[in-house]
């Protein structure tokens, strides 16, 4: 990328984390995806500030033609159409080429989801997969965690060790965009959260204690020898897939935003109201939320078909 779409690049990822708090994922996703939109324009001689609406549309047609899904050539234009938004309220450019462009749109799949048996033997793998009795210890605090609250898998592994001293009844999570947000606790979520937080102690004391001058106390729940100093989402991914094996699961079928997935559906199937769980899953728009509705609607319907007599063959 060349300096000037690279500097176009550079001021609107700028104003997304300082005015929107997008997270540092969010802000990659965008700049990947900004990069292959100026690589595109600079094989046809053109950039950001020369591109018209005939360009980015046969941006778009040749995503297509190669192949890319529905959802990733949506994620795209929503990132050209942002990006132009900005250089237009910014005087980069006096036109937003891409503002009346629609998208493809997403495709309509429903999400996968759980049922409370399979999320039960989930829940004791996690229990009993480690070598010690501290790894065993965090695996069922992770599992419990996760699926008591419905975070995201970020939100869970940057956890901060103080949000869960006190054995806390609800957790202060912040989630997109810096927002804040507080859940309940289940008992066996907060009976593990306790266990882990003993076994981590435990082990910070041990560190401390053989080496003190260098010794260097985490602030986070799940502290690792990452980067970022906590487990990370692919250490955690990873993770969850050997529970699934030991717990006799499709591993196709369990993610931890699956987890989140059936965090929201069990609780709709008990009758908790749609507004309720918009809430506790973070969601900006109830639309979001609307989704679950559709996935309960699904179990139902395979739930006549399944067992109503008159639905037989």
């Amino acid at each position: 990328m060349s300096a000037a779409p690279r500097r176009w690049v550079a001021l609107f990822l700028e104003a997304m984390s300082a005015e929107r708090g997008a997270a540092a994922n969010t802000l990659a996703a965008y700049e990947r995806d900004l990069e292959h939109v100026a690589e595109w324009l600079s094989n046809r001689a053109r950039d950001f500030a020369t591109a018209t609406r005939d360009d980015v549309e046969s941006y778009l047609v040749d995503c297509d033609t190669a192949g890319l899904s529905r959802a990733t050539r949506a994620r795209r234009l929503s990132a050209i159409k942002q990006l132009y938004r900005f250089a237009f309220e910014e005087g980069l450019r006096e036109d937003n080429p891409a503002v009346q462009i629609a998208g493809p749109g997403r495709d309509k799949r429903l999400p996968k989801t759980l049922s409370v048996e399979e999320v039960d033997r989930l829940l004791d793998a996690g229990a009993a997969h480690g070598r010690t009795e501290a790894d065993r210890a965090r695996n069922a605090c992770l599992m419990q965690v996760l699926y008591a609250t419905g975070m995201r898998v970020t939100e869970l592994v940057s956890l901060p060790v103080s949000s869960a001293r006190g054995d806390p009844r609800m957790l202060l999570i912040r989630g997109k965009g810096g927002k804040e947000r507080m859940v309940p606790l289940s008992p066996p979520a907060r009976e593990a959260l306790a266990h882990w937080l003993e076994a981590r102690d435990l082990a910070e004391d041990a560190s401390r204690l053989k080496n003190p001058r260098h010794f260097q106390p985490s602030a986070h729940l799940f502290p690792s020898h990452a980067k970022a100093g906590h487990l990370t989402r692919h250490a955690f991914y990873m993770l969850i897939k050997e529970f699934a094996v030991e717990a006799g699961v499709s591993p196709s079928k369990v993610t931890p935003h699956t987890l989140r997935h059936a965090f929201a559906t069990h609780l709709l199937a008990n009758g908790a109201d749609l507004r309720a769980i918009q809430t506790l899953l973070g969601h900006a728009d109830v639309a979001t939320t609307e989704i679950y509705t559709h996935v309960l609607e699904e179990r139902l319907r395979e739930l006549v078909l399944d067992h109503h007599p008159l639905a037989k063959d």
